[in-house]
C-alpha cells in the first residue's frame, strides 16, 4: 500500500462532487465554544468514548468547572492524558518521533510503562462480539512498516496539495495506521490526531478545530464498518477505502449527525 500514491482519489473526488473547499469555505473556525482550549478538550472526550470512555463532554466539562469538590477517577485522568497529547501535537512538528512522544503521553492509564510510546513487541487483534475481527500485521515487521508511513508522511509533507488532496491523504494516512496497529493500546486514538495533525499542518492551525473526532463518534457503527476492509492485514482490500476516506469532509457539514 503506497500512500502517497493517488490511485482512489479520482473516485474520491467525483463522491465528494468536488465539495471540500466550499464546505472549508462555510465551516465557522470562530470557536463558538469560547476558545481553542475547548476544542482541543472536546475532540480528546469524543476520540475517548470512541475507545469506550463513558464520561460526555458535558459531564468533563463540568468536572472542570469544580476539579475540587471531585476525585479524578481512571476515565478522567485518560482524558486529560489525551488532551495533553493534542497539546503536544499543537506545538511540534508531525513526526515519528512526536508521535511516538505523543503516544508515550496519552497511553499512561492504558499501558504498563515499557509499552508508553514504543511500537508492539506482541500480536494484536481487534475484538468484536462476536470474536477475532481483525488481526493486524506480525509485530516484528512494525517497525518496517511504520519507517515506511513516516516515509511518506514526509513526501505528502514536501508536496504542495489542494484542500481536496490534503483530505484525501490525512483520512488515507489514518486508515492506514489502524490497519498496521503499532501500538499495544491507543492505536485509535493516535490514528485520530494524526489525521489532524496532517491537515493542520498543511492547511493552518485552525484546522485543528474541525469536529472529526465528534463526527466520528456519532457515526461510531459507520466510522467501524468502513475501517473494515479485511479479516487480516494481508487481505486488507482498499478498492473498498472510498466510504472510510468521504467520513472527513462530512464533519464540516452543519448537520453533523447526516
Amino acid at each position: 500500500m503506497n500512500i502517497s500514491d493517488k490511485k482512489y482519489f479520482k473516485i474520491y473526488s467525483e463522491k465528494t462532487g468536488s465539495q471540500i473547499d466550499s464546505l472549508i469555505a462555510d465551516f465557522d473556525f470562530s470557536d463558538t465554544s469560547g476558545n481553542f482550549e475547548y476544542s482541543t478538550k472536546s475532540s480528546a472526550v469524543y476520540s475517548s468514548n470512541i475507545e469506550g470512555n463513558s464520561i460526555d463532554l458535558n459531564s468533563y466539562m463540568n468536572y472542570e468547572l469544580n476539579k475540587d469538590k471531585f476525585k479524578a477517577g481512571q476515565e478522567i485522568e485518560e482524558i486529560e492524558n489525551l488532551i495533553s497529547a493534542y497539546d503536544y501535537a499543537q506545538n511540534h512538528n508531525l513526526s515519528e518521533e512526536n508521535m511516538l512522544y505523543c503516544h508515550k503521553i496519552l497511553s499512561k492509564t492504558l499501558l504498563i510503562k515499557s509499552k508508553r510510546g514504543n511500537y508492539r513487541i506482541e500480536p494484536v487483534g481487534v475484538f468484536g462480539k462476536e470474536g477475532l475481527a481483525y488481526m493486524a500485521v506480525e509485530p516484528e515487521y512494525v517497525n518496517e512498516h511504520m519507517r515506511d508511513f513516516f516515509s511518506e508522511i514526509k513526501k505528502l509533507l514536501s508536496i504542495k496539495m489542494t484542500n481536496e488532496e490534503v483530505f484525501y491523504f490525512a483520512s488515507l494516512l489514518h486508515l492506514r495506521f489502524v490497519h498496521i496497529h503499532p501500538f499495544r493500546d491507543g492505536n485509535g486514538r493516535i490514528a485520530r490526531l494524526l489525521e489532524k495533525c496532517f491537515i493542520a499542518e498543511k492547511l493552518g492551525d485552525k484546522f485543528w478545530k474541525i469536529p472529526s473526532e465528534e463526527y466520528y463518534k456519532n457515526n461510531q457503527q459507520l466510522y467501524y464498518n468502513a475501517i473494515d476492509l479485511g479479516v487480516n492485514f494481508y487481505e486488507l482490500d482498499y478498492e473498498n477505502c472510498v466510504d472510510f476516506l468521504l467520513m472527513l469532509p462530512n464533519c464540516l457539514r452543519k448537520k453533523r449527525d447526516k
